[in-house]
């Protein structure tokens, strides 16, 4: 099995503990004298092997910390036995300390007590042993070596995790933030589009159905007819584009006003004027909140819209009726087959009308009822009603 190739930093770090170990060896200074009794292997040679070792397992303490922890350990023990090299006491510090910073979390967990354990153990065996205050200083010597790199190591962690976890939370938030603002552009498109097709379809239905009248049939008062109703339409839809454009110019600060139940009379004659034979049943009603008489006009508007477009010769009967706490919008209009002139029509209506009618957590429902088409919207009355 291939070694993992070690970090650049690492070789740096090993290249400078081996050159400054040669270095000590080479001027005679060691951390223990020939004549001290745990000196078993004299002279500068045997001082080479934990010191290269140690070296090497700067290499892995990145990539492997674990690793390099054991053969550390092994190699620190070894230069127990020989006259000592200060680079490779540092070096065992800093392999401690990378174990403990790199390592998995468990093991830099056990990493802490066991050289907490070998700390107090190697404060109190030889003070209890050789009854001296020297012995304390073994303990003072475990714990500089062993445990303070590994509790700088967790406190590094910590700070770091730290710093991870925020960062993630810094990002998260800052996804949520584009998610909101993705969200709310996109609703704001489809309300704006909805506006658009329900105040001007009506007009553009109207214009496209008498200048088609007007040049399939060679009459000079049906003709003149059809122009005078395309020009109040063509004027109308004009006034609603530029209500519209007023809407969304920044800086536009004056109130637009808002169509309610109470405009039902005068778009139903708007209708009748366009050629549709019209009743409007608007029944009692109390109070309506403001989206729902909003939602309640552009469904009925559409829903003429569409029979002028597509509806047969006939009556159009449009109803609305307040029961248990719910305004009911019924438009029907003839069905079946049409001779007259037809306008294009996208399916973009129904399509508004029911994400009206669900955006207040209403009802809708749209299809051939016998020989009738029938728009049914059932609209909530409560109060908190979303807009």
């Amino acid at each position: 099995m291939a070694l993992p190739r070690p970090h650049r930093f690492d070789v740096y770090i090993a290249a400078g503990g081996l050159l400054g170990g040669l270095l000590l060896v080479g001027i005679g200074l060691g951390t223990r004298p020939s004549s001290d009794p745990m000196t078993l292997f004299d002279g500068p040679w045997p001082v080479l092997v934990p010191l290269t070792v140690l070296a090497g397992c700067e290499l892995l303490r990145r990539t492997a910390p674990r690793t390099a922890l054991l053969a550390g350990t092994a190699a620190i023990c070894a230069d127990l036995v020989t006259q000592g090299n200060l680079a490779t006491i540092l070096m065992f510090t800093d392999v401690v300390y990378a174990a403990v910073l790199y390592g998995p979390l468990a093991s830099a967990r056990r990493i802490q007590w066991i050289t907490g354990l070998l700390t107090v153990a190697g404060t109190l065996v030889p003070f209890a042993v050789w009854r001296v205050p020297e012995a304390l200083l073994i303990g003072v010597v475990v714990g500089v070596v062993a445990y303070a790199p590994a509790a700088t190591g967790w406190i590094v962690r910590n700070h770091r995790d730290a710093a991870e976890a925020a960062r993630l939370r810094a990002e998260q938030t800052a996804l949520l933030a584009e998610m909101d603002r993705t969200q709310a552009v996109t609703a704001e498109r489809a309300r704006m589009a909805r506006e658009l097709h329900d105040m001007v379809a009506n007009h553009l239905s109207a214009i496209a159905i008498h200048s088609t009248a007007a040049l399939s049939i060679d009459d000079p008062a049906t003709s003149r007819e059809a122009l005078s109703v395309i020009r109040e339409n063509s004027v109308d839809g004009l006034a609603e584009m530029r209500r519209l454009i007023g809407i969304l110019r920044d800086g536009d600060n004056e109130p637009a006003a808002v169509p309610t139940l109470d405009g039902l009379t005068a778009l139903v004659d708007g209708a009748r004027a366009n050629g549709l034979d019209v009743t409007l049943d608007a029944g009692h009603h109390d109070a309506v909140p403001a989206p729902v008489e909003l939602a309640a006009y552009r469904i009925v508007q559409e829903s003429l819209t569409n029979a002028l477009k597509h509806a047969c010769p006939g009556r159009v009967r449009v109803s609305l009726a307040e029961r248990d706490g719910e305004l009911t919008v019924a438009v029907s209009s003839p069905y079946g087959d049409r001779d007259g002139p037809r306008a294009p029509g996208s399916g973009a209506g129904l399509v508004g009308m029911r994400e009206r009618a669900a955006l207040l957590g209403g009802t809708f429902a749209a299809g051939p009822d016998g020989p009738h088409w029938t728009v049914r919207a059932t609209l909530p009355l409560r109060e908190g009603v979303p807009e």
